[in-house]
């Protein structure tokens, strides 16, 4: 059995414990939300309707005093806790300081420190520079600016079930429609979709060398053969697709090192190192987007070092400022110094606040412990979850790395989707007090970002839950 300390690495007052008071969601919070509903655009979602009124290390209390298992971080935002000492302290004093000046206008220094550290500790054994923003897609489109910049060419390549965000350009770079394109075009056109290479759901499909060998040895080696086909058939189609609009027309090819949004996919083996080796051939800028998997979300500081494989620039966000917006581009000197003085920027662009937060992060990363707890957190949920395979028919995977993980619910033989399993299966954890979300092209996948400071105790004790509702659902699936 896995065993991780159970000694906080946090320094809150909520009990690391999960406690149910009313039922999810309560009276108080179920008052709050009608109220929201009299305020608030009904284009924002919810995916638990509770009011948070603290949280810390795995927990959050909720207004009618609950205290719900935390396994979102805020879709992977709070990764070294919602109430980290070391961003409240530095945040603090900060605000005592100022709040705003604007890096376009007057400078401040915790604005270069953050590039500083970017700079040193992002893959890639060449000079950098970075830009820093305040979300995401600003990120993203950023990037698509200074490929654009440096190459002078207009097309940008992404993938199948990719996210990039839900700005006008990013929109079109994401390959869900619902609810994130749906009724929101036209979209920008220089946008080209190509194959991905899901083991999974591979978007080429073929036969597969080498089946039929015995043993585990004998699987494990498939299973490699299967992985290198499948990331060899999906390459010749980025080939081919590159080749049908125009290769030398390319700016930029965009990937995310593990699928987020669309089901937490991590790619067949050999996939990113094929698309270095295309971006290379054809002089495309590699894009790697690590907004979501990137901190110390997978085990190491960014996703791509399990591939062994450094984007042109890298992309930065979500965990970045424990919880403060704050995004970063960071990328080759001469890529990202071939912008105009004054074409990059944004009035909240690496606000002080946000800088000063980031900086209590990459303090709280030092030591090494919180990868360490990524790696211990992937293989108590492995141990408890991958079971789960064998013990239902309707789970087709656990797939994920480090404190990035998820399952994905189908039929069994056809792997027709099945996105009411993992809905109805969410559904009962939240009554339960734990808190997972959903993802996925076809909504079908449950996926897990626990915060990395969360102690052994109160994870397997969430684990748990979603471990009995997906038998519980899995046996009244097999009843009907």
């Amino acid at each position: 059995m896995t065993q991780i300390a159970d000694a906080p690495v946090h320094a809150g007052s909520l009990p690391q414990s999960r406690h149910l008071a009313t039922a999810v969601p309560g009276p108080r919070s179920r008052a709050l939300h009608a109220e929201r509903r009299a305020e608030v655009s009904d284009g924002f979602g919810t995916v638990l309707p509770v009011f948070v009124e603290s949280a810390d290390g795995g927990i959050l209390q909720d207004v009618d005093g609950n205290r719900l298992i935390d396994l979102a971080s805020g879709i992977a935002v709070t990764s070294v806790g919602a109430a980290n000492a070391r961003v409240r302290e530095r945040v603090t004093a900060q605000l005592e300081r100022f709040t705003h000046t604007c890096f376009m206008v007057t400078e401040y220094d915790s604005f270069t420190q953050v590039c500083r550290w970017l700079n040193e500790h992002t893959p890639g054994d060449f000079e950098k520079r970075t830009a820093l923003f305040s979300t995401g897609a600003e990120a993203v489109e950023n990037a698509v600016k200074i490929a654009r910049s440096a190459t002078g060419r207009p097309h940008v390549l992404v993938f199948d079930e990719a996210y990039h965000g839900r700005s006008l350009l990013t929109m079109a770079m994401t390959a869900k429609d619902n609810p994130y394109r749906l009724n929101f075009g036209p979209l920008p056109r220089e946008v080209v979709r190509a194959a991905s290479a899901n083991p999974l759901r591979p978007s080429v499909t073929g036969a597969v060398a080498g089946a039929g060998a015995a043993g585990e040895a004998g699987a494990a080696r498939d299973a490699k053969v299967a992985g290198e086909e499948i990331a060899a058939r999906a390459l010749a189609s980025v080939e081919a697709t590159l080749a049908e609009h125009g290769a030398e027309t390319f700016a930029a090819m965009v990937i995310e090192p593990i699928q987020g949004e669309g089901g937490f996919i991590v790619p067949a083996p050999g996939f990113l190192a094929g698309l270095r080796r295309i971006a290379d051939e054809h002089g495309i800028v590699l894009v790697i987007d690590e907004i979501q998997a990137g901190m110390g979300r997978t085990g190491t500081l960014f996703a791509s070092e399990h591939e062994g494989v450094a984007g042109d620039i890298t992309l930065s966000a979500k965990a970045l400022a424990g919880g403060l917006p704050l995004s970063a581009v960071t990328g080759r000197a001469e890529l990202m110094n071939a912008v105009h003085a004054g074409g990059l920027g944004g009035t909240y662009a690496g606000n002080p606040l946000a800088c000063e937060a980031a900086l209590a992060v990459f303090e709280e990363f030092e030591d090494g412990t919180l990868l360490a707890r990524a790696r211990e957190i992937e293989a108590i949920a492995r141990e408890v979850l991958e079971p789960l395979t064998r013990q239902t028919a309707v789970v087709a995977e656990v797939r994920g790395r480090g404190a990035m993980l998820a399952l994905e619910f189908a039929e069994p033989g056809t792997l027709a989707p099945r996105p009411d399993l993992a809905a109805a299966i969410s559904k009962a954890c939240h009554a339960q007090g734990v808190l997972t979300l959903t993802c996925g092209t076809h909504g079908n996948v449950i996926r897990l970002l626990p915060p990395l400071v969360i102690g052994a105790e109160l994870l397997r004790d969430g684990l748990d839950v979603l471990r009995a509702a997906v038998l519980e659902a899995a046996g009244a699936d097999t009843a009907r």
